[in-house]
């Protein structure tokens, strides 16, 4: 690569986009890379700012931003199916999501790349849904070329799997415990259920049913394992989570020989949250206590879990504890992104 005056450059070879900006008009590629330039180009490059050029002079051991662009796209997506790329323009290319599902990251292969310097992978939060069609990252290098051996090392950086891939949804058999005597016994209306139905209605599900076992600590625990032997893959206990004595679901779900993942979530709304997982013959079927906040808020912890549930993506206690930052809803109408981890309310 050479740089050149723009009066000179007739017959020579564009290594980058050139960019044209027109305010409230137009901002695009004017000429792209691998252009000829010809003597009616001038005037153009010349309204566009670009006194001078730089034109194609390939170097052993040295990569143009776009080759540079297609190794960094390898290293996010690899031969992914759920993720493709845009055509490369300006040396940035970006990763759409071809399926609706969750976003997983291996966050210290991002952060590995991305501490190398002259080259960049920017992304949306992960373990948090995409739909098909949205940008989750997009990738750079930042000088208009770059030695061959640093983008060897930043291959090597990230290991052989793919930075990003997409878990789908999975279809799911939801049984519902409705724990609480005042809704067993008619003093107050069932409106939990509702909510949840709605809830689990936006992923592929099929509810298999509701009962209303009150606060029976051993109903509860029959009742969850009724619905575990009769095919369900994810069993919800609403309501009874707090310290209350008369609040029994936390026991009676420890009772089903659950392995609790945690029991607390450091978010707000919905620090009460219980995850725990049932295992037997090669079953792994999530048993969940919510607390009532899912009831009446329109964003709790059980948002930030369900797509996840639903994804098939096991759940870690360090991750739960690691929901601290972001972990508080101010319910605002544009998400406080990246300190907020519930996305647009």
């Amino acid at each position: 690569m050479k740089e050149i005056r723009t009066e000179d450059a007739v017959g020579q070879v564009l290594c980058h986009d050139i960019t044209q900006i027109i305010k409230d008009v137009k901002k695009g590629v004017l000429f792209k890379k691998g252009h000829i330039i010809r003597e009616e180009d001038i005037p153009l490059l010349l309204s566009a700012g670009k006194e001078h050029l730089y034109v194609w002079e390939k170097k052993e051991g040295i990569l143009h931003e776009n080759e540079g662009a297609e190794i960094l796209y390898k290293i996010c997506a690899g031969d992914s199916d759920t993720i493709h790329g845009t055509e490369i323009k300006e040396g940035k290319i970006e990763l759409i999501a071809n399926i609706d599902g969750v976003l997983k990251i291996r966050r210290d292969a991002l952060l590995a790349v991305n501490s190398l310097g002259e080259m960049m992978i920017a992304s949306r939060h992960g373990d948090f849904p995409v739909k098909k069609g949205d940008k989750i990252a997009g990738t750079r290098i930042i000088p208009l070329v770059i030695e061959k051996e640093k983008m060897d090392r930043a291959q090597e950086a990230a290991g052989k799997e793919p930075i990003f891939s997409i878990l789908p949804y999975r279809k799911k058999k939801v049984g519902i415990v409705t724990t609480g005597s005042e809704v067993k016994k008619g003093l107050i209306q069932d409106t939990f259920t509702p909510v949840l139905i709605n809830k689990f209605a936006s992923y592929p599900s099929e509810i298999l049913g509701q009962t209303e076992p009150g606060d029976d600590m051993e109903q509860i625990t029959a009742d969850i394992l009724k619905f575990i032997e009769d095919g369900a893959d994810v069993v919800v206990c609403s309501g009874g989570m707090s310290v209350d004595p008369d609040d029994r679901t936390p026991g009676a779900i420890k009772a089903a020989g659950v392995r609790i993942v945690s029991y607390g979530a450091p978010v707000l709304p919905g620090a009460m949250m219980l995850v725990s997982y049932y295992e037997k013959d090669n079953r792994r079927i999530p048993v969940l206590g919510l607390p009532g906040c899912v009831m009446y808020a329109k964003n709790t912890v059980f948002d930030l879990m369900l797509p996840r549930i639903m994804a098939d993506d096991e759940i870690y206690a360090s991750e739960i504890a690691a929901l601290g930052e972001g972990g508080l809803c101010l319910g605002c109408e544009t998400c406080t992104f990246p300190n907020c981890g519930f996305g647009k309310g």
